[in-house]
């Protein structure tokens, strides 16, 4: 199937339960172009150079969002244009998106990125770390970010119940911080989680965004 096809199945599957992200990392903007002819306009990126390039060549209506860890000097590249950042895993980084984009006039929209699965990572709050941070006075000062919601990477396992559980627990995570601090904020409302091979059991379990790469440009890296 094509690139086209590919996007047009996955959309038919997610209906209006969320939205998908492309992910187009290493794909080249022909590939892109593709996508982009039959509506996608949203699109994944986790390397800061590529993300810029590829920003200067395609079309200005593209939403970028960038889904990989981010370091804080790289922040000034993406932030004239990115759409949202989804992987915000501490203050500092917070502090920094906010910088740059109050240079730019702009305000970002940020998920926080929970550790969900079992597998070690670097990368990911918890939930002591989240009320750190919205408990902190700095954050209450940030008028150039908008935390919108909450990202997360399940376990990469076969077994589906530990990665539905893993999901399960996003949802909840999600539905705390809610009650405590953005109750009534109906800008806090995206759930960030599900890829190629988990995306349907994201959406069973309240997912709003998706972030496929390989089921629609094929496997290469």
């Amino acid at each position: 199937m094509s690139i086209a096809e590919n996007i047009l199945k996955i959309k038919s599957e997610l209906g209006d339960s969320a939205v998908l992200v492309a992910v187009s990392k290493t794909k080249p903007v022909e590939d892109l172009l593709e996508a982009y002819k039959i509506g996608q306009r949203l699109f994944g990126e986790n390397k800061v150079q590529e993300l810029v390039s590829k920003n200067e060549v395609l079309p200005d209506d593209i939403l970028w969002h960038y889904i990989g860890h981010l370091q804080t000097n790289k922040v000034k590249y993406i932030a004239p244009f990115v759409s949202v950042i989804h992987a915000v895993d501490s203050l500092k980084l917070l502090r920094t998106i906010n910088k740059e984009a109050k240079k730019n006039r702009r305000v970002i929209e940020c998920f926080l990125q929970f550790h969900i699965a079992q597998e070690d990572t670097k990368f990911g709050l918890d939930m002591e770390e989240v009320e750190a941070i919205i408990n902190n006075d700095a954050f209450k000062t940030f008028e150039n970010v908008r935390i919108t919601g909450v990202m997360g990477m399940a376990t990469y396992t076969s077994d589906k119940e530990q990665v539905r559980d893993e999901f399960r627990r996003l949802k909840f995570i999600f539905d705390t911080i809610k009650s405590r601090h953005f109750f009534g904020h109906d800008s806090f409302k995206e759930i960030s989680m599900g890829m190629s091979g988990d995306y349907k059991l994201a959406i069973e379990e309240g997912s709003t965004i998706v972030r496929v790469g390989s089921l629609i440009f094929g496997a290469r890296q």
